[in-house]
């Protein structure tokens, strides 16, 4: 028998949602809807398909491993050193690497409950100790978080906004929650979707991470930016914490296709604010559809929006397959009873609500 480590024999692999090939294939249909994975349903830069357009293909040879070209951008675009930069094949390398870098046994890590799955998987990996704190009103409890961190703890996690609720940490409520945390404990908050972001108090980690030296920030282009099907991510933080994980990053990490790709759709900030309007327009939809038929739901700062059903998850989502619509079941996400919608265009929005409705008809 193989010398498997008993740490992984009981995890599961990352289940993604059901792709369109599928639904179709099972549903027999000819058209569908991918709502589940907060994907940009407005695509990416046109100023992405003229950089690929124009690419001379080198797939003989190895990509730039620093990531040159697409650091110095990124570092102009964000107005920080290139020093300060990590880039990662996605969010998800970045969080392995930290993982990888700080955890172990006998050391121990801090998150909320529901959040993004990777941080607990990761930190499970490694043999650490994972301290799990329930969302108070789907929001991170800080206070309660604190009160979970000791001379032990490694890493602790903030995702905001939140996956899979939306909801977001103030500025106000971020910095008191640093300004109480050891400084040799690394506070990793992932802003994903903090492009996304409109609420006036919420205070992007990017401007704090040189006054707490302790902090790290990751972000994406796999969101807002549409890319993310090529992976690329990155982290921000003071220097000398990029020094200690840059040996843990593979090497080869982000691709060629991918790094070109991230330097054109940084340069199109006008498509960027498009797609953060027409979200939110999109989302007031849900918001309004919600109130009419008393569906609780979280107000979202992200591409996405958690509704309560108040029945079996999987039964919502059978329904809305059969329609054509791949939503995300809240059973997997932590959340039973309760269904995540990406926010789509105008047309994918209005047909999933639709759909929505003839459910909630089909049970009364």
């Amino acid at each position: 028998m193989m010398k498997w480590r008993t740490k992984i024999t009981d995890l599961h692999a990352y289940v993604p949602g059901k792709t369109i090939d599928e639904v179709k294939k099972q549903y027999r249909l000819d058209s569908i809807v991918k709502l589940a994975s907060n994907e940009n349903p407005f695509g990416y830069s046109p100023k992405v398909d003229e950089a690929l357009k124009n690419f001379q293909p080198a797939f003989t040879r190895y990509p730039d491993g620093h990531a040159l070209q697409l650091r110095q951008k990124m570092a102009a675009h964000l107005g920080v050193d290139p020093t300060e930069l990590i880039f990662t094949n996605g969010t998800d390398e970045l969080i392995q690497i930290v993982s990888r870098s700080l955890l172990e046994p006998g050391k121990n890590t801090v998150m909320a409950a529901p959040t993004f799955s990777q941080y607990k998987h990761n930190a499970i990996i490694e043999g650490a100790e994972v301290r799990e704190v329930p969302l108070k009103d789907g929001r991170h409890d800080l206070e309660a978080m604190l009160g979970q961190i000791d001379e032990n703890t490694a890493v602790v996690w903030i995702c905001s906004p939140n996956n899979p609720t939306g909801t977001y940490t103030t500025e106000q409520e971020l910095t008191a929650f640093l300004d109480r945390v050891p400084e040799d404990v690394l506070v990793f908050i992932d802003e994903a979707y903090s492009e996304y972001v409109v609420a006036k108090d919420y205070e992007q980690a990017l401007t704090l991470f040189r006054r707490y030296h302790h902090l790290i920030v990751s972000r994406t282009f796999s969101k807002i930016y549409g890319l993310a099907g090529l992976r690329v991510g990155y982290g921000i933080a003071d220097r000398t914490i990029i020094q200690k994980l840059e040996p843990v990053r593979p090497p080869f990490n982000t691709n060629v296709l991918g790094q070109l790709a991230a330097q054109a759709a940084l340069e199109d900030q006008t498509f960027i604010q498009s797609c953060r309007d027409k979200n939110r327009q999109g989302l007031e939809r849900f918001y309004a559809f919600c109130r009419r038929n008393s569906l609780a739901f979280y107000p979202s700062q992200a591409n996405f929006i958690l509704i309560d059903f108040q029945c079996d998850s999987e039964e919502v989502c059978r329904f809305l397959l059969g329609r054509g619509y791949i939503v995300r079941s809240g059973e997997a996400l932590g959340m039973p009873g309760t269904v995540r919608v990406t926010i789509g265009s105008e047309e994918q929005n209005r047909g999933v609500l639709e759909a929505i409705g003839a459910f909630l008809e089909s049970r009364k």
